[in-house]
């Protein structure tokens, strides 16, 4: 559950989006959204799926998010003695591009 619950504040950062909003969103207090964040409170499936749609993200993004791939790759070039594949790296790019995209259609739709 921790790795879940860790999932969802990266993906909340990722996306600049603040506790706050969550809160509002799922009609909680920012201190109870903080609890549940901390993993002090129990995350129901209700909750997840909730998450998901303000976070705007599969839940099966939520439940598998690998931050290493995202954050590590680069200074992780060699393991074991053996160069990191380097599909690794094009799927690390295929995801900071989509990220971008992302990024960049919520700025034009805050725009208007």
């Amino acid at each position: 559950m921790k790795n879940i619950i860790d999932n969802i504040k990266k993906f909340r950062e990722l996306k600049n989006i603040t506790r706050e909003h969550i809160a509002d969103s799922l009609e909680m207090s920012l201190s109870g959204y903080s609890k549940l964040e901390r993993g002090e409170v129990e995350l129901t499936v209700s909750k997840l799926y909730k998450i998901s749609e303000i976070l705007e993200v599969d839940i099966s993004q939520i439940l598998n998010f690998d931050a290493s791939q995202i954050f590590n790759v680069t200074n992780n070039q060699i393991v074991n003695g053996v160069k990191v594949n380097e599909q690794i790296n094009n799927y690390n790019d295929i995801y900071k591009d989509k990220y971008i995209r992302k990024l960049e259609e919520e700025i034009e739709r805050l725009k208007k």
